[in-house]
């Protein structure tokens, strides 16, 4: 068997397999209530082999209730983005500007989105809204903060050469400043794109909105325990699968 065979199907299998493993013993042997794996799936297998079925707002499928939830994240996330590269470009190009709102940033980058949500609400008066306004003001720092280093790291050489030629700020900013800090603003997005993911859940939970989060905190109130290792599953599969698109784009970006 090839050696990346084994390191990419062989070794991870490997590890479910042991995950499954311990969390069946958890279940017997620890903690009677947490459903074993056979039994989550035997629970909850319509939700997966029939991801698009609705029977109401909240009993629908897994399919159904993630495409709500990337739908919000997408809006959110979209809205980080335009939001944090250019400031964070403004960071990095400007000492005055770094010198007056670098602090600010600071102070409002480690805010849990579970303080932002309620100030949405009450600024919109709706969940949906809310929801995409917390989105966008937790993802957008690591976007902020990426791009602002990878605008102050780039050599001074660069930038000589740009005075040398008379580039206009505008090509320099172009030519220059934007290829030279592509790696690092990447980097950020894709930072940004996990944290979108994980405010997504808290909002849906705490708004009980239609979603994989909305779903989890449901089936929590209603003590059906398999649905919500279903949802934590789907969450962390999500989560997973959009990290490593991301990584593929940054991977291109920086090879280009």
């Amino acid at each position: 068997m090839r050696p990346e065979t084994v390191k990419r199907i062989v070794l991870p299998g490997l590890g479910l397999v042991g995950v499954l493993m311990l969390w069946t013993v958890i279940s017997q042997a620890v903690a009677p209530d947490l459903p074993s794996p056979a039994r989550t799936w035997a629970e909850s297998r319509r939700y997966v082999l029939d991801p698009f079925f609705k029977d109401g707002e909240m009993n629908q499928g897994i399919g159904r209730l993630a495409f709500y939830s990337l739908v919000r994240v997408a809006k959110g996330y979209a809205l980080a983005v335009l939001l944090g590269t250019p400031l964070g470009f403004l960071l990095g190009l400007s000492r005055s500007f770094h010198a007056s709102f670098d602090p600010i940033v600071q102070f409002l980058r480690p805010i849990s989105p579970l303080a932002w949500l309620p100030l949405g609400l009450v600024i919109f008066q709706k969940s949906e809204p809310a929801a995409i306004f917390t989105i966008a003001l937790c993802a957008m720092w690591p976007t902020v903060i990426n791009t602002a280093v990878g605008v102050r790291s780039i050599g001074q050489e660069y930038l000589n050469v740009g005075r040398v030629l008379r580039l206009s700020r505008w090509k320099t900013l172009t030519k220059i400043v934007v290829p030279a800090s592509l790696p690092y603003i990447f980097t950020g997005y894709r930072l940004s794109l996990g944290l979108a993911w994980l405010v997504i859940v808290a909002a849906e939970m705490l708004t009980g909105t239609p979603g994989v989060g909305g779903f989890l905190w449901q089936e929590y109130n209603s003590l059906v325990y398999s649905h919500i290792i279903l949802s934590v599953v789907t969450i962390g599969a999500i989560g997973l699968l959009l990290d490593r698109l991301m990584g593929v784009v940054e991977a291109r970006v920086k090879v280009g």
